[in-house]
């Protein structure tokens, strides 16, 4: 049975400012979502992932097979009106993130397509809902605001304008990371960033958080 709602996909508009993107609450069904969420990977460490350095349960590898599956490509090809049959997929996986993550940036071009999915049950914090804004510079001037929750689903298409960021939190914040990549991209061999201790001494070092 698929994991992923692509009838609720297919119903949800493309928007086109300032770059193409949907939004689509739950696509991960509800009724998988548990199953998933028990079975995803034991990261202990903030950063993200590469999936094939990671171990995980039945029920997650489905959801991954499913994502890089040819009924994902073509749906997602129908929407974006793009031929996606030359990119490759990449996944990433974050369990936890740490209060200097988030930072405004774009994506590089060898991104054609960036797919972020959601899977924890609730969010609390102020910060960690990731933000399209309209700049590199201003945090709070944005198009839309993401709650990290419940299978949500949300894409884009990169662009000279896909800025892209989130307020600082820190904890538990469960998100898979999909790319359509230029073929000549290479994977991530490990997760992304320094140790924790050092990452956080150079970031401070440089005024950055």
């Amino acid at each position: 049975m698929t994991k992923l709602d692509f009838a609720r996909f297919d119903a949800t508009p493309l928007q086109r400012e300032p770059c193409d993107y949907i939004l689509v609450p739950e696509f991960v069904t509800p009724e998988a979502l548990a199953d998933i969420n028990r079975d995803f990977p034991q990261i202990a460490e903030p950063g993200n992932f590469p999936v094939d350095e990671l171990t995980f349960g039945p029920r997650f590898a489905d959801l991954v097979n499913e994502l890089t599956g040819p009924e994902m490509r073509r749906h997602f090809a129908s929407k974006f009106e793009m031929d996606l049959d030359p990119y490759p997929t990449q996944i990433t996986i974050r369990r936890y993130m740490a209060s200097y993550d988030g930072n405004i940036h774009n994506d590089s071009k060898s991104k054609k397509i960036t797919v972020l999915i959601y899977f924890n049950e609730e969010w609390h914090q102020k910060g960690g809902q990731l933000r399209l804004t309209r700049s590199l510079k201003n945090m709070d001037d944005y198009y839309i605001e993401i709650p990290p929750v419940k299978g949500t689903l949300f894409a884009f298409k990169r662009n000279e304008r896909s800025f892209h960021g989130f307020p600082p939190a820190e904890g538990e914040r469960r998100t898979v990371q999909m790319y359509w990549v230029d073929p000549n991209r290479k994977p991530k061999n490990k997760a992304k960033g320094l140790p924790q201790l050092v990452r956080k001494t150079l970031m401070r070092a440089f005024g950055l958080r």
